[in-house]
């Protein structure tokens, strides 16, 4: 964790969420130092809330959660791939699987 570079956007990194047993990409989000330090604690996936302001770990209210498997850093150390197995139905808010599934 010391390897990464959380200053480079400001404290926060981004993470990309792949679905560990089919390589589906399901969402984008941002973790600061404490939300990676909480993943990797827990093994649930943990967020910066951009929007909140605060930790927040996926599926704390819909229970639909993502349990983390892998953690691997980009080249330059200031982003993250997360390889996770999904513990519910939906990861989008929408009611989809994934956040991606709008073709422009």
């Amino acid at each position: 964790m010391n390897e990464l570079n959380f200053k480079k956007k400001g404290g926060l990194v981004p993470v990309v969420v792949q679905e560990m047993s089919s390589g589906k990409v399901l969402m984008l989000g941002y973790c600061n130092e404490d939300s990676l330090r909480m993943t990797i604690k827990t093994g649930n996936m943990y967020f910066w809330s951009r929007t909140k302001r605060r930790l927040w770990m996926k599926g704390e209210s819909s229970g639909n959660r993502l349990k983390v498997r892998e953690i691997i850093a980009d080249c330059d150390n200031d982003a993250l791939l997360i390889k996770a197995e999904v513990v519910g139905e939906r990861i989008c808010h929408t009611g989809s699987k994934s956040c991606f599934f709008r073709k422009l």
